[in-house]
């Protein structure tokens, strides 16, 4: 059966984001670009911290911008009886809640998880902190680099034999916030179920260890600790950086196949059956002498030159780009994934499109900015007030 319905999949549903920085309010910014309102609710006078962080333009940060688009703002003192008074008839309309302060933050509010289901059983209340609600390291603070540190994450990244790496983005915090916006699209369909909502609870340790790939598996089987291999694939070869006469590539021969075609647009066809290069397994084994085979004989041409032999038979290959080469890419324009949101401060930016193309929605070419401070106080009480005339009649 059609419909004739493009509506974004999360359209009547309110979340009310009491997120900081980045983990929460990257999962609110997920689920406002899947259609839900988003109502920021922020400390008066200071906001959400990441509004002092700069870049900065026109007194307005960029880094605030990029995980606030398409929310409104209202500034909230919880501390404060009619603002408590507010934030309750914000609850009494919200479907979700979403925050990321430390476990007992919101208790000592008196907005814990059993107070809140008690009072507004239908929602959902969605908490995100760097080591969840229970376990040792419950209430000890986190941000991205302590969960990228202690998951194991940063000791498989870099090159062997040198300091730790962190992740180049804040994955302890992106991750984290990803799985919040699935565990909240998730809650809301059992709610169409059950007619309850429930708790999440989200540690951003949690979510990087899930994020490490065979990592932990492969420890468990082998005790085999993983270490750090630079842009190598730890169980295919080659799968990895490589310098051409101008700039660097990545190659991912994934398979024998892949790996002869690869010798063949080199020139050296012999390397496939060479005794120590004739299968996945024995490249790994040897994977230092693959490594210095290759790059002499990639180092004899330009990037562009190998890229277009390489894709001319379909062994996957690309140029690492810088981000201004990224947003230029006819690719990443055709998929709407670099899109404008205008703004009195910043005039015309850019931000991250919706990564989640569905055949039913209409693709937004555009985000709306993010609110200043308290931008929206007048509109949200105005209809707060509504609401509650309306219910006396």
């Amino acid at each position: 059966m059609s419909t004739t319905d493009h509506s974004p999949p999360l359209t009547a549903i309110t979340v009310i984001d009491l997120g900081r920085v980045l983990s929460a309010p990257f999962a609110t910014s997920v689920l406002a670009s899947l259609g839900a309102r988003v109502i920021k609710v922020e400390r008066p006078g200071i906001g959400d911290d990441s509004r002092a962080f700069g870049p900065h333009l026109n007194g307005k940060s960029l880094y605030f911008t990029s995980v606030n688009c398409d929310k409104e703002s209202i500034a909230l003192d919880l501390k404060n009886l009619d603002d408590r008074k507010t934030f309750e008839a914000l609850l009494d309309v919200a479907d979700v809640l979403v925050e990321n302060f430390s476990p007992t933050v919101m208790e000592n509010f008196g907005y814990g998880w059993e107070t809140l289901h008690a009072r507004w059983p239908r929602l959902i209340y969605g908490a995100l902190s760097g080591f969840g609600k229970t376990g040792p390291l419950s209430p000890l603070p986190s941000y991205d680099i302590i969960a990228q540190a202690l998951s194991g994450m940063m000791s498989l990244t870099g090159h062997p034999h040198s300091p730790p790496v962190r992740v180049g983005a804040s994955i302890g915090d992106l991750v984290a916030g990803l799985y919040m916006a699935l565990g909240v699209t998730s809650a809301i369909h059992k709610r169409t179920r059950t007619g309850e909502g429930c708790l999440i609870d989200i540690a951003m340790l949690d979510c990087q260890i899930a994020f490490l790939e065979a990592a932990v598996t492969t420890f468990t089987a082998t005790n085999v600790v993983p270490a750090a291999r630079g842009t190598r694939h730890p169980s295919i070869a080659p799968f990895q950086a490589f310098l051409c006469a101008d700039r660097w590539i990545v190659i991912a021969a994934g398979n024998d196949v892949l790996f002869s075609s690869l010798c063949d647009v080199i020139g050296h066809p012999e390397l496939a059956t060479h005794p120590n290069f004739s299968t996945n397994a024995k490249r790994i084994a040897m994977i230092d002498e693959l490594d210095r085979e290759l790059t002499l004989i990639l180092a004899t041409r330009s990037a562009q030159e190998w890229i277009d032999r390489l894709t001319q038979v379909g062994v996957p290959c690309a140029a690492i780009q810088s981000i201004d080469e990224m947003v230029a890419m006819p690719q990443v324009i055709a998929r709407e994934m670099i899109v404008p949101v205008d703004d009195p401060a910043l005039g015309t930016t850019h931000v991250p499109g919706n990564p989640i193309k569905m055949s039913s929605v209409t693709p937004r070419t555009s985000r709306g900015r993010a609110p200043d401070l308290d931008q929206n106080r007048l509109g949200i009480l105005g209809e707060l007030a509504n609401r509650k005339t309306k219910g006396k009649g």
